[in-house]
Parts: structure tokens; sequence; C-alpha cells
């Protein structure tokens, strides 16, 4: 029987996980919430002639009861810089936080001018939403400023140095700011031995994994092996992780760094061995989906009629001709049905009917189709599709039959995307944006079959409101 020494465990290092980041992150955001409409009630009940006339009285009577559920719509707004990727960087931040306050200025105003004269406090929404802006930027900021630093960084060991370890490698090579400390790789293949890797060392072999741990105080351990390993190498990994250093597969590190899925690592029968598991959700999901499907798809038909009107006369001076044009797509489980959108291209778009999909400055869009996609005001004909249950307001995006037929033969997995209803906003619409090569829709699948993957209420609320960020920021194609 084969004896395998355990590493020392190392205290030194303390290591924090997306979970975990996220729930700090939470906490610092609900303190700075309630910290701001403490404030906030404070300064509002202050009379103008008597600074620091603090009134009990008014907090309790004057202020209506959803101004204490305003900390709440703060961190719905917020819920796009959970994204542990985005919460270390400073720009990212910033500008998340500046989009969350004009999102909550441009909702309250839109409930001010429905609602009576007079029915809604002005002064104190103000000061809760400018003290939650100053408060939770201030967090943010500590926070990237400790929980980004050497002490908190994993220090990591990839044990493979083929072609998953070589594509992990390059992959932290193209991250700003670095998500951990690569520390280099092991392999038993002695031609790699001695040499670096995208400019990372090869260290070892798997037989010196103890002490590089040891030597280099090694917080976690990916495995990125695809072909057959000894046993010695499976005991080795065990009495690292029973020694608290954790061991992650490179798929679900991959996932977890860079929030994608590798089809090009995985192997043929993972569809149905691994995703197919996997996907599978409780009705009450399905349930609270659908009826946000029908509260939002109704909202976005008020919309549309609104906008109708404006729409129609700005087509008409842009050439004129059909204002709406519909086209087959592809729904769950293959189901075509036919899309609902506002015309963006000129009528000739498509002379010899092969569908070409939009690119960078394309010039069969219009000038006022330029504007329509660019503020994805195109897209609000398709809450029509949502509302008859051919969409829903988040999933992958939908394509067209022939554009399928063609990417599924470059791409594998590509189907699976087919597995659930499409969406109006999506995962990989927030993160990527639009594609048009090969290589950019392998892309996107990797980010529709981790939402499928992982997809849940909270995360299908979080795309929306970072759709809606997009929208203002006119960030469309």
């Amino acid at each position: 029987m084969t004896m395998v020494v355990s590493p020392k465990q190392n205290k030194q290092i303390v290591r924090l996980k997306p979970g975990e980041s996220r729930l700090i992150l939470l906490v610092g955001d609900v303190i700075s919430a309630f910290l701001a409409i403490f404030v906030a009630l404070v300064l509002w009940s202050i009379e103008p002639d008597e600074w620091l006339n603090f009134s009990w009285q008014f907090i309790i009577e004057r202020p209506p009861f959803w101004f204490f559920l305003l900390p709440i719509l703060w961190i719905i707004l917020l819920s796009g810089l959970y994204d542990h990727r985005k919460a270390i960087k400073r720009k990212d931040t910033v500008n998340g936080i500046a989009m969350s306050l004009l999102m909550s200025v441009i909702l309250y105003l839109f409930l001010f001018f429905l609602s009576e004269p007079n029915s809604l406090p002005r002064l104190g929404v103000a000061l809760f939403f400018l003290g939650s802006t100053i408060f939770t930027l201030i967090w943010r900021l500590i926070y990237i400023q400790i929980f980004s630093g050497p002490a908190f960084l994993r220090r990591v060991l990839i044990v493979g140095a083929g072609n998953s370890g070589k594509t992990l490698v390059n992959t932290v090579k193209n991250i700003t700011p670095i998500p951990f400390h690569l520390i280099g790789l092991v392999d038993d293949d002695e031609t790699k031995r001695n040499s670096n890797l995208s400019g990372f060392p090869v260290l070892g072999a798997s037989d010196d994994l103890l002490k590089l741990i040891d030597e280099h105080q090694i917080s976690d351990v990916i495995f990125a092996i695809t072909g057959n390993f000894n046993n010695r190498l499976l005991d080795t990994l065990l009495a690292i992780e029973e020694n608290g250093i954790e061991v992650t597969t490179m798929p679900v590190f991959y996932e977890e760094l860079l929030g994608r899925i590798p089809i090009y690592l995985l192997q043929p029968d993972w569809l149905l061995r691994t995703f197919i598991d996997q996907i599978h959700i409780n009705r009450f999901y399905e349930i609270a989906k659908r009826v946000l499907d029908i509260i939002g798809g109704f909202l976005g038909v008020v919309i549309l009629l609104i906008l109708l009107p404006f729409i129609i006369f700005a087509v008409s001076l842009d050439g004129g001709g059909n204002f709406f044009y519909q086209q087959s797509r592809l729904g769950k489980n293959g189901k075509e049905y036919k899309i609902i959108k506002f015309r963006t291209m000129h009528l000739d778009a498509e002379k010899d009917g092969r569908p070409l999909p939009a690119s960078e400055n394309d010039k069969r869009i219009t000038k006022i189709g330029k504007f329509l996609r660019k503020s994805h005001i195109d897209e609000i004909p398709q809450f029509i599709n949502i509302l008859k249950g051919d969409m829903s307001l988040v999933g992958p995006r939908p394509e067209r039959p022939l554009i399928v037929d063609e990417l599924q033969k470059e791409i594998p997995f590509y189907r699976a995307r087919l597995l659930v209803k499409p969406g109006l906003a999506g995962w990989a619409q927030i993160n990527f944006g639009y594609a048009s090569q090969v290589e950019e829709n392998a892309i996107k699948l990797e980010y529709d079959l981790y939402y499928i993957k992982h997809r849940n209420i909270i995360l299908d609320i979080s795309i929306l409101f970072q759709t809606v960020s997009s929208v203002i920021g006119l960030r469309g194609r």
C-alpha cells in the first residue's frame, strides 16, 4: 500500500471563495443602505432653522411604509456588482454604482409623474439615494483595497500542462486585475519539466506536489488532466484535500473564473453525463419565471403602445416601408416560431435569401434603425412573443434555423442552448454582446450553457437589471 505524506496545513493564507466574497459584499451593502436611510431620515426631519433638532416623532409619522423598503430596491439595483469578477475592479464598481443611481432616479421620476401631486416624498428619497451612493462607493472601494490584496489572493498550482492547463494559463494572463497568484504547473511529461508555459514555470512532476505546496504556500490546486492518471496522484490529491487545500477540476474553476463553460475541453458525452442532470430545476422556479415573464411582458406591451406612434413616424421619415418584421427563430426544444421586431434594415437586406448576422457598422442598417438597435428599442415588440410563451424575459438569444444548422456543425454542444426558452435578455448578452464569427458564437455558447446550468430567479433579475443598464448606456449594435 502506497503511503502519502500529508502537506503541512497553511494557516497564513485567508482564502475567499466567490460565494463568501458575495456574502461579504452583500453584508457591506446592506449596512451602507440602512446607514443611508438613517441619515436620510435624520436630515429629512430637521427643521431648516433648527439644525440638529432631531425628531423621532417625525420619523414615526412622516415617512410612508414603502420608504423603509428602499434599501431592498437599492440592493436589487446593485445585483450586477455581485459578480466577483466585477467586484474587484474599480472602474466596473464606479460605473455600476453610478448606473444604479441613474436607474433609481429614472424609476422614481416615472412613479412621481404618474402619482398624485405631492403624494411622494422628494427630499427623503433624494437623500436616501445620494447617501446610498456615497456609502456604497466608500464600502466597495474599501473592499477592493482590502480583499484584492496579497493576503486574500489564492495561491494556485495547476496539475497538468497539457491542453487544459495551457487554456487556463492563457486565460489568466488576459484578466486584469489578476484573480489569483498562479505559482506554476506540474506535469509528469519529462519533456515539459523545467520549462515555461506562456511565462509560467513547470515546477516538477506530480510526485513533487506535496513539497511544492509547502514551499510555495499553495492554497488551491487545479486538476487539469483530461486523460488517464495513476493511483498515486489520486492518493496525493485526496491527502491535499483532507488538509484544507482545495482541489478543483479545471472545468469548474473555469466556470468560477469566467462565468462560462469550456466547451472545447469537455468530453463528447459531457452533455448526457453531467449537463442534463444539472439543468433540471424545480417547478417553483418555472412558475416564478413565468409570472415574471407575464408581468414583464405586460409592461413591455404598454411601453410598445406608448412608443409606437413615434417609431412609425421616425421610420416613415427614414424611407418608410413595413414598421415590423417577422422572422423564423428556434425556441425551446427546437420548436420554430415567428419573432416580432421593429425593422432596422433596408427592405433588400438579404437579397439572396441567405441569413447574415448583423456586424459592426453594418451598411444594411437604416439611420433610424441604428438608433433603434443601439437603444434596443427594436426588441420591444418581442414582449408579444413573451406573453404568448414563445420566449422568456431571460434566456439564450433566439437564432434562425439556418444559422443553428450551420453553427452546430462547427461548435460542440451548440443545440444544447435549445433546452430552454430563448430570452429577450441573456447572460451572454451582458457579458459578451453580439457575435458574427464562429469563434465569437462559441464564446457566447459558453455563456449560454453557464446560464442554463446555473439559472435561478435571482440570476434572472440580475440579468434584467444589467440589461436595463446596457439599454440606458446605448450599448446595442
